[in-house]
């Protein structure tokens, strides 16, 4: 199973803005510096983020925001806008089964059937973990004594 990094590195980007978003201008520079990860990519997420209603961006100057409650913000909202076909990645089949064989011909339809439940089941399981979770999260973990 498979859930790109991208969203990883997207929910880190939200964790960042929404901690520290009304304190300094949130730029994808500083997210690159934080995530270590490439600016240009981080510009493209960002970009997904907002054509999602999810951040906002000035215009002009820059600086994200958080343009939605946490609440409203799930693992499966982020996922999808970073990745929009991600779901049908999460489980692959192997391509070139022999059509000659009996289990080959068949093999996709089958495994599709009982992958198609596990996509479902971990798509709900991400509807229900929300930003508002994951800062939660953090914040105990930021302020647990090691």
């Amino acid at each position: 199973m498979h859930i790109s990094t991208k969203c990883s590195v997207a929910i880190h980007c939200l964790i960042f803005i929404y901690e520290y978003g009304e304190k300094q201008k949130v730029t994808s520079e500083l997210l690159s510096l934080s995530t270590g990860t490439n600016s240009v990519t981080i510009r493209n997420m960002i970009s997904a983020l907002k054509k999602d209603g999810i951040v906002a961006v000035k215009a002009g100057t820059g600086g994200a925001t958080l343009n939605c409650p946490l609440s409203e913000i799930t693992l499966y909202r982020v996922c999808r806008a970073i990745e929009p076909n991600f779901s049908s990645k999460l489980i692959g089949v192997h391509a070139l089964p022999s059509p000659l064989c009996p289990v080959g011909k068949n093999i996709h339809n089958v495994l599709d059937c009982s992958y198609q439940k596990i996509r479902n089941d971990l798509c709900e399981s991400l509807k229900k973990i929300t930003l508002e979770d994951m800062v939660s999260d953090y914040r105990r973990m930021q302020y647990k004594p090691d």
